[in-house]
């Protein structure tokens, strides 16, 4: 069902985007060398009342792409050992093919126009999604190319932090740096603080705008 033109709703909120998160955990920083190793997508959904929330959530393992490198120190830093068959990882195709017809109900769902990426530090995200989708040959990308919502920006603007688990706990929330680097924790806490922004910026009275006058005159004329 298409939501209305309310201020609260959320094709009304972003200008007519629907927000994902999303977080890669990878085998190193080149997008079109290294191994993207683990993906999550968690979609939001705003309640009758204007006020955001986590709604569902896709977490796959992936396997490494034929001829990607695979750091050691990266492998290292994420714990991550994409040897392991117990991982019950897929390929890229059926891993973003998975999380692209989630978005893409949730776009038609909500009456919005095109995903838009949120993420920490979300040009990394960006650009590992962007070419796993390119080598998977798939076409129809629900996401905006190059815009995204990023957490570590915002909460640099909001909280005064920009390390995701600084960010969480300057927000008020609980961190535990012992799952961190699992693209399944990552994505959920970076949507809670997301939603936390989004939220704290509707309680200070930010959101909805004010009609501005020619706004108001409009709206009256319709």
């Amino acid at each position: 069902m298409s939501e209305s033109n309310s201020p609260n709703a959320l094709n009304q909120r972003f200008r007519g985007f629907f927000p994902v998160v999303i977080d890669v955990e990878t085998a190193g920083f080149n997008a079109q060398t290294d191994a993207l190793l683990e993906i999550a997508a968690t979609t939001l959904k705003m309640d009758e009342d204007g006020w955001i929330h986590l709604d569902q959530t896709l977490h796959f393992h992936v396997e490494p792409f034929e001829g990607s490198l695979l750091h050691p120190e990266a492998l290292a830093f994420t714990g991550i050992d994409p040897h392991n068959p117990l991982r019950g990882a897929v390929d890229e195709h059926d891993a973003l093919h998975a999380i692209f017809k989630m978005v893409r109900k949730g776009i038609k769902d909500t009456g919005c126009n095109r995903a838009i990426m949120v993420a920490h530090n979300a040009t990394f995200d960006l650009n590992f999604m962007n070419a796993a989708a390119e080598r998977a040959n798939l076409k129809r990308n629900p996401f905006h190319p190059f815009a995204t919502f990023d957490t570590a920006a915002l909460s640099g603007l909001v909280l005064g932090q920009t390390v995701l688990a600084k960010a969480c706990k300057a927000a008020g929330m609980e961190f535990d740096s012992t799952q961190a680097h699992s693209a399944l924790y990552d994505t959920e806490q970076t949507a809670t603080l997301f939603c936390e922004l989004v939220n704290r910026w509707k309680r200070l009275g930010g959101w909805p705008l004010p009609f501005a006058e020619g706004d108001a005159a409009e709206s009256a004329s319709e």
